[in-house]
């Protein structure tokens, strides 16, 4: 009887390779709405795929690169309304 799962499979993967897709949704979705929430979580998710070795690569950067976006959104806003937060 065996407990654990055996050691010649990789586990994790898709654990992974959802964490960059989520990331890429999250910081698409941040350009659009709570950027300065989605943004800093599309970073962290990202980050954590790509240092876990994700096979989905260049989904995990292009939410890297988004998340970066979206800060980068909201510093403008911010900066064109010299307010601490954006508004319509």
């Amino acid at each position: 009887m065996q407990l654990t799962a055996p050691a010649t499979r990789r586990t994790g993967i898709r654990d992974t390779d959802g964490m960059a897709v989520a990331s890429f949704v999250l910081g698409l979705l941040g350009l659009l709405v709570l950027n300065v929430f989605l943004g800093p979580i599309a970073i962290a998710l990202a980050g954590v795929a790509l240092w876990r070795g994700t096979t989905r690569r260049g989904r995990a950067l292009l939410g890297l690169g988004l998340g970066v976006a979206d800060l980068l959104v909201l510093a403008a806003f911010m900066s064109a309304d010299d307010t601490l937060s954006w508004s319509l």
